[in-house]
């Protein structure tokens, strides 16, 4: 199965299956000397756990991170960082009865489709548990980039259409849509503050493109929005266009920031501000109409632990993914030019050559 690579300097691997015995992730190209532990890590792996309030899945997962590989006496050494999760609560006796019936909204059929197997234990390598490790290899990514001053907001912005400040309505939303048992939809925001002009390039490997594929990657992630997105459409040049001006010190910045931070595929110098639309869980009681293996048309009740609304864990995926995605842009971008190799080579006097 191929597809489970990331990144070109900056590569992430992730490995393993829902009901199987553990999920983990392989970083390649982190540099060596940077300062790491498993409570580093921990912290994004805390925002991700299952188990924490009333509308997330009531499996019981500590997720605690270990690493296998890469760090010595707490400091990367360049080597290859392999990280892992035990998967400890999984009850597979929850799915033997659907184990030949194609959930709506699910991978199951195009996984039988393509590949004649699938491991039909919450969803296998289609699992939300995949993404533990896009949330290790992004938190090393965050511990990269806070070094030179990149930062993150990510938030929950609308729940079912709802806005997200709105919070009452969306409990009252949420409760009757789990007495309906249905669930519901989202969206979340993420602006990235203090990335540098010049990153990216502007054709196939923009950074907007790069950023899309890396949120679109996100199993339930239906829809990408950079900066204004699709509201553009519904403007005119003298609206959309961001006048550029000069600040005290003289440095170029805009006055507003319309697209998002990036112009022609390129940073900018503005946060960066993307959003990403989730689609309702869709393993829900309601009774559905779907087919099973042998093509009889049944119907069919999901039950086991489920998320009613995904938003809320899924937050920090998506900013992982787009941390990966922007320590990968800067890596790529460190040899665009003559002056930045002389610059990082140049200048040395002995054998530590960029020290």
């Amino acid at each position: 199965m191929s597809g489970s690579i990331y990144g070109r300097y900056f590569s992430v691997t992730t490995w393993g299956e829902s009901h199987g015995p553990a999920v983990g992730v392989v970083v390649d190209g982190c540099p060596a000397g940077l300062p790491l532990t498993e409570a580093d890590i921990q912290v994004l792996m805390d925002r991700r756990k299952p188990g924490q309030g009333k509308y997330t899945t009531a499996r019981k997962e500590e997720d605690e991170i270990q690493i296998l590989s890469g760090v010595f006496e707490n400091v990367t050494t360049g080597a290859p960082i392999s990280m892992m999760v035990k998967n400890k609560d999984h009850r597979s006796s929850d799915y033997s009865t659907i184990r030949d019936i194609y959930r709506p909204g699910h991978a199951d059929y195009t996984f039988d489709a393509k590949y004649g197997i699938r491991d039909y234990r919450g969803g296998g390598r289609s699992s939300a548990r995949e993404t533990i490790g896009r949330v290790a290899a992004g938190a090393i990514a965050e511990k990269i980039l806070e070094r030179i001053g990149i930062s993150f907001d990510t938030r929950v912005i609308s729940v079912g259409g709802i806005d997200a400040g709105e919070e009452e309505k969306v409990k009252e939303f949420l409760d009757r849509k789990m007495k309906e048992m249905d669930s519901a939809g989202g969206i979340v925001e993420c602006v990235i503050h203090g990335v540098p002009a010049g990153l990216g390039d502007p054709v196939f490997e923009k950074m907007d493109a790069s950023l899309a594929k890396a949120i679109m990657s996100i199993g339930a992630v239906k829809g990408v929005e950079i900066g204004d997105g699709f509201a553009v459409a519904g403007t005119t040049g003298s609206q959309n266009n961001d006048p550029f001006r000069l600040d005290k010190e003289g440095k170029i910045v805009k006055k507003s920031n319309h697209a998002g931070g990036t112009l022609g595929g390129i940073s900018d110098g503005s946060d960066i501000i993307l959003r990403a639309a989730f689609k309702p869980t869709p393993s829900i009681a309601r009774e559905q109409e779907t087919v099973n293996r042998s093509g009889e048309e049944v119907t069919v009740s999901i039950h086991g632990r489920h998320d009613p609304i995904v938003v809320r864990r899924a937050q920090v995926v998506v900013e992982a993914m787009a941390a990966i995605t922007i320590v990968d842009l800067l890596m790529a971008n460190m040899h665009a030019t003559m002056s930045g190799i002389e610059h990082f080579y140049g200048n040395t006097e002995n054998d530590n050559a960029g020290k």
